[in-house]
């Protein structure tokens, strides 16, 4: 993971946080149990991050639903 793509995780942790009504801490646990981090927001970045914010909420929510995670 380099500089941008950790401030970019980073970054869509706190947006779904407040998105979700949740603390950063659980929204990181969430993410990082579920695989999103490694297998999804990292290796995707150079796409992701061209998305609105909005959007990638959205995405991590369908990427978390579909793995049986509830939020």
């Amino acid at each position: 993971m380099n500089k941008e793509s950790f401030a970019f995780v980073i970054y869509m942790i706190h947006a779904c946080a407040n998105s979700w009504r949740k603390v950063p801490s659980d929204v990181y646990k969430l993410l990082q149990n579920s695989g999103c981090i490694d297998n999804y927001l990292v290796p995707h970045y150079d796409v992701l991050h061209t998305q609105g914010t909005e959007y990638i909420v959205e995405d991590i929510k369908e990427y978390l639903g579909i793995r049986g995670v509830n939020i």
